[in-house]
């Protein structure tokens, strides 16, 4: 019995404090409901005036050439001639797990801030730098929070001065420097441009996100082509490259091979009527060397024909699995989430400032009592 009674015990302490609890709860009801319906009001308010946003997307699959050593058959008769290939790579193209490293860079944001865009009540088409300068209405709530969390960097920003101009080196190297503007429409881009690879399945998907469903779907459209010409051009750059090595080794071969040629025909003409073993030994020498430089002069003939080849070839490289399209729906806000959240988060908030309240008192009196104490 008396195990019995103390295994029931606790339960009954549990039930007391979840009675307490609740106790304590509802007579701060009052309380528990003001702010609730705050929050309620706050995530109306904020699901109502954030302006809407619209994303278009594109699912391709990068067509990638198979990697391996420059020269195919050529590489064992190179290797042979003492001619290293390995350096140089038939498939010298930038890895799709890169392609977000492309469009977060400098170079290709800056060239996104010409993207030509339509936008409703506009006649012509502008560019996004334009857009956002001239023509966009961030909304209230971007003014609320630029007042509010953003106030610290807009006094630096104030106190340091805006930077105006635009540094830039000489000849092919240039040393890249932006404007304040500038930066500001870079970070906003990072939020609106995103792409990702998969690399299980091998595709590519982007998309794009802005305040109008045709200006969102031109702009993912400008995306995609300007990713594909930088692809495009590394790929030439890199086979031009792979030419012009080629090149150097045809010409070196030619003459090795010629000089070779020459040599064997004055010894085949000095040695006509002579049928000794050492001059059979020499002639198969000879020969030997010249089938051996008349192959590598010939793959190597190939191999640069194939480069020229390469060179001049400026085909699309995207297998395009699902094309960009007009979104028909807003992608964001999503007020009936944010009503959700804010109600949850006034929730929480409320029960905390009950008990907090609650536990605050009830120190207080501890410490009254203790003080009285002493004092008696």
């Amino acid at each position: 019995m008396n195990n019995t009674q103390n295994q029931n015990t606790p339960n009954n302490d549990d039930e007391i404090d979840l009675l307490a609890l609740a106790k304590t709860v509802w007579n701060k009801r009052k309380l528990v409901f003001r702010i609730v319906g705050l929050f309620i009001v706050l995530g109306l308010l904020v699901a109502l005036l954030s302006p809407k946003e619209y994303t278009a997307s594109s699912t391709y699959i990068p067509q990638t050439s198979e990697g391996g050593k420059a020269g195919g058959s050529l590489g064992g008769l190179a290797s042979l001639a003492g001619i290293n290939l390995g350096g140089v790579s038939s498939g010298s193209e930038i890895p799709p797990s890169l392609y977000p490293k492309i469009v977060n860079s400098i170079p290709f944001k800056m060239e996104m801030l010409k993207a030509p865009l339509k936008f409703e009540g506009i006649d012509q088409e502008i560019t996004y730098q334009e857009f956002y300068e001239d023509y966009y209405s961030p909304g209230v709530l971007s003014y609320i929070k630029k007042l509010t969390i953003g106030l610290p960097g807009l006094i630096i920003g104030s106190i340091k001065g805006d930077q105006k101009e635009v540094i830039k080196g000489e000849g092919k190297e240039k040393i890249i420097s932006i404007t304040e503007e500038q930066l500001e429409h870079f970070k906003r881009m990072e939020g609106q441009i995103t792409i990702s690879f998969n690399d299980e399945e091998g595709f590519v998907q982007l998309s794009t996100t802005m305040p109008e469903p045709l200006a969102s779907a031109q702009l993912a459209k400008y995306a995609e082509s300007l990713l594909q010409k930088e692809v495009i051009a590394y790929k030439i750059q890199n086979a031009r490259e792979q030419l012009k090595f080629t090149q150097e080794r045809y010409q070196e071969k030619k003459e090795e091979f010629e000089a070779i040629q020459a040599h064997l025909a004055r010894f085949r003409d000095q040695n006509q009527n002579i049928a000794s073993s050492v001059a059979r030994n020499q002639l198969e020498k000879l020969e030997a060397e010249y089938n051996l430089a008349f192959g590598v002069y010939s793959e190597l003939a190939k191999q640069l024909e194939n480069a020229k080849l390469q060179v001049s070839k400026d085909t699309p490289i995207f297998s395009v699995i699902q094309p960009v399209t007009v979104p028909a729906e807003k992608s964001a806000p999503k007020r009936p989430l944010i009503l959700v959240i804010f109600t949850i988060l006034g929730v929480v908030i409320a029960l905390g400032a009950v008990f907090g309240r609650e536990y605050l008192q009830n120190v207080k009196e501890e410490w009254n009592n203790e003080t009285l104490n002493v004092n008696g």
